[in-house]
């Protein structure tokens, strides 16, 4: 822990501005004479600190957005306010010096292949003219922390995708950046290893006061470290919020597409009387389904569970087909009443 923190400053005391805010903003692109809008009127908010979360389908403007933030796309109107300053205002020089405190991992690493893995982490130290003893030493405590350090002389070629997705991101850590961005970083891994990705991530979060900013379309990704999340759809942001508030009750149609999936079990169903359960985190979904079932003498069918375990509660929906019975349907409703259960009846 220790060493973590002498790697990096810590983060703001509260109170203080956003670390990021974007206003407005907009990126145009040119398909011959025929404009393309990537992204439109973008504004958000970003704190020291988060772990901010960018959700949306391929083609919605998620890229575009990322690269607008750390200007390697320049955005065509509006603002990008960094840590109190406005990048559209600098100059090129000051650009440049402001962009090594934004460091970006990818999905296809974009590592060196004909440098080692600790050869790799020293390449942004050296364009910074760091001298080469002490870039080098800085390298092997970043491939240690990302659980590396016995890989320093392997090449790309020689390493798994999890271990070159470490790589790069101790090579994004080496410029001691206040933001990493994360453009679909786990999508190229398997399950386990974007698992193991996103708890470094937290990690890193968490010990090193790093603001992380993640692009994404998946939703277990969002669920699994982000505390902030922002919906995109057609190039503008359709939703944002607190990850669990956003899961509880998604307002947009993509949203609770993306978060809510309809199943082909429950599309299937006709003509019965079905409830919509909502879990708000206040308690664990399996008990309330056990205990409505022992104390109404009433079985339910479950026809489709979208939940989310988030920081140990239980977030979502559960959808219960009802028996044909009135009086075990009367029940049922009390029960749920009684307890202050969410719920809704669904067609």
């Amino acid at each position: 822990m220790k060493e973590w923190a002498s790697l990096f400053v810590g983060k703001k005391e509260t109170g203080e501005s956003p670390l990021i805010e974007l206003k407005h903003l907009g990126k145009t692109f040119r398909d011959g004479a025929k404009p393309v809008v990537a992204i439109k009127d973008i504004n958000l908010t970003i704190e020291d600190g988060d772990i901010f979360g960018v959700i949306g389908l391929s083609g919605a403007g998620k890229s575009t957005l990322i690269r607008c933030i750390n200007f390697l796309e320049k955005p065509t109107e509006g603002q990008v306010i960094f840590d109190g300053v406005d990048l559209g205002s600098l100059k090129h020089s000051e650009l440049l010096r402001t962009r090594q405190r934004m460091s970006m991992i990818f999905q296809g690493f974009n590592l060196l292949a004909q440098r080692t893995a600790l050869e790799n982490v020293c390449y942004p130290l050296e364009i910074a003219h760091v001298k080469r003893k002490a870039a080098r030493e800085k390298a092997r405590k970043l491939l240690e922390i990302v659980g590396l350090g016995d890989r320093e002389k392997a090449y790309p070629s020689q390493l798994s995708g999890g271990q070159k997705q470490r790589v790069a991101i101790a090579r994004a850590l080496a410029t001691d950046p206040k933001v990493l961005l994360c453009d679909e970083a786990t999508s190229a891994l398997d399950p386990n290893t974007t698992r193991s990705i996103l708890e470094l991530l937290k990690k890193i979060n968490a010990e090193m006061g790093v603001t992380i900013i993640v692009i994404t379309h998946e939703m277990k990704v969002i669920e699994q470290i982000c505390n902030r999340v922002a919906v995109i759809d057609q190039s503008h942001i359709v939703e944002q919020g607190l990850v669990k508030d956003v899961f509880l009750a998604p307002k947009s149609r993509i949203a609770r597409e993306l978060i809510l999936p309809q199943t082909e079990a429950v599309e299937e169903v006709h003509g019965e009387r079905k409830v919509r359960i909502v879990f708000d985190g206040n308690s664990a979904f399996e008990p309330v389904i056990s205990n409505l079932t022992l104390e109404c003498h009433a079985a339910v069918n479950i026809l489709g569970a979208d939940t989310k375990n988030i920081d140990g509660k239980a977030y979502g929906q559960m959808l219960l087909q009802l028996p044909e019975d009135e009086n075990a349907q009367s029940r049922i409703f009390n029960y749920l009443n009684t307890r202050k259960i969410p719920y809704e009846e669904v067609c």
